[in-house]
């Protein structure tokens, strides 16, 4: 929710509420449920109903009595979609992240040769590590490589997979490739947390935490890494730090339209093969 302070129009933010309920529902319902989800009165939320009816931000089906979101709220929505920037907003999310930890933070976009940084906002006490805009994240050695294993389709990833593997230590990529295996169990993990991490890896005494940035249609557009010294960057399953990286992705995922509860329902790509080869359909996946 917002934060705006100031005085405002009652009557709007109770209709806002009306609204927001609906967008939870995520599917035609019924008054009372709708009043419920948004804890007023049936009777009051009614009357919301009938001006939001007349105005086409909602319809009600004739047949059912159920009440859904209209072809202005669809306008309204796809004119938000145009206006959004996905960088700006992205890279907007990385500063606030690395001035909340005073940690280095990177934002990295899916690029011809991989996970391509695009902007590195700087710790406030300077670490050593070499990183800096047009950079490469290796798939198999970076927290934010295996980020972006996870959740792209296999089709696109394997072939650079495949040639990460193949170069070795000759790899010009940032951090040491690993394995398809490795990978595979590292993929399935970050799609179940939500998160990659990685300790001491590429950089001894370094660790780095992933989170992903998605879309209003579920894709991922990009990742935003938190690196910084292992005694300042606890990456165990208790960490507050881990927490509030997760959390702090998916509120901007939220600002571009992503909807979690409805993604993690909706069937995804399917995994990396641990054996080689073709991979296996998967079932589903969160993303």
């Amino acid at each position: 929710m917002s934060t705006v302070e100031g005085r405002g129009v009652q009557s709007v933010e109770v209709g806002a509420r009306i609204l927001h309920a609906m967008v939870e529902i995520g599917a035609a319902a019924m008054l009372r449920d709708i009043a419920a989800r948004a804890d007023i009165a049936s009777a009051q939320a009614h009357a919301y109903l009938v001006s939001f009816r007349k105005t086409g931000l909602v319809e009600q089906d004739p047949q059912s009595g159920r009440y859904l979101l209209g072809p202005f709220a669809l306008q309204l929505g796809l004119a938000r979609m145009r206006q959004v920037d996905t960088l700006r907003v992205a890279a907007s999310a990385a500063a606030d992240l690395a001035t909340e930890f005073g940690l280095m933070v990177t934002l990295s976009v899916w690029g011809t040769h991989g996970p391509t940084i695009v902007q590195v906002q700087e710790a406030e006490v300077p670490i050593h590590v070499n990183l800096r805009a047009g950079g490469v994240y290796t798939l198999t050695g970076t927290a934010t490589g295996r980020l972006f294993a996870a959740y792209l389709p296999p089709r696109i990833v394997e072939p650079l997979v495949e040639a990460e593997l193949r170069s070795g230590l000759q790899s010009r990529g940032i951090g040491v490739p690993t394995s398809l295996p490795a990978l595979a169990k590292a993929a399935a993990r970050i799609r179940v947390e939500g998160c990659s991490t990685t300790a001491g890896s590429p950089v001894p005494g370094i660790n780095a935490i992933a989170v992903p940035i998605f879309d209003h249609t579920g894709q991922l557009q990009c990742a935003l890494t938190l690196i910084g010294p292992e005694n300042e960057v606890d990456i165990s399953e208790s960490s507050p730090a881990v927490a509030r990286a997760r959390t702090f992705g998916r509120e901007i995922s939220a600002k571009l339209g992503y909807a979690a509860d409805r993604a993690e329902a909706a069937p995804a790509g399917a995994p990396l093969a641990a054996g080689g080869g073709r991979p296996r359909r998967a079932a589903r996946a969160e993303g």
